[in-house]
């Protein structure tokens, strides 16, 4: 498999996303549903939208590997909120989805999109993502 990261502006080198991704020859693609701050009992999140980010995303980890995937190896991804001001204003949370990024050194085109409700009353973030190989 074949990866190319395109990225036309300079501005773009401190994001946690790239403007697109291409894959050529990928051998198998893994296409993870939305993971919401739901534990492994079912229950979901009570908390923050700081912790239940974490859930997210150790929810798509999670996923991601139970497939023989790694997360380097996610191509997009999807970010779904109920509030956009508490992932992105001041008091913000989305550090957390760049330093997850980060650390697995995920490169994959991104969208984020505000929503009125999740699944379940009180959750307010949700990510989906495709995987290749």
């Amino acid at each position: 498999m074949e990866k190319r990261v395109i990225n036309p502006w300079q501005w773009q080198a401190t994001s946690a996303y790239m403007q697109a991704v291409e894959v050529k020859q990928p051998t198998a693609t893994l296409y993870c549903a939305g993971q919401a701050a739901i534990d492994a009992n079912g229950v979901p999140s009570t908390g923050d939208m700081r912790a239940q980010l974490r859930q997210v995303l150790s929810n798509v980890e999670q996923v991601v590997m139970a497939a023989g995937y790694q997360c380097r190896d996610i191509v997009q991804l999807r970010l779904y909120t109920t509030d956009t001001a508490a992932l992105f204003g001041p008091e913000g949370c989305f550090d957390v989805f760049t330093d997850w990024v980060a650390v697995h050194q995920i490169q994959a085109a991104a969208t984020m999109v505000e929503i009125n409700f999740l699944a379940y009353e009180g959750l307010q973030v949700e990510v989906d993502a495709v995987a290749v190989r």
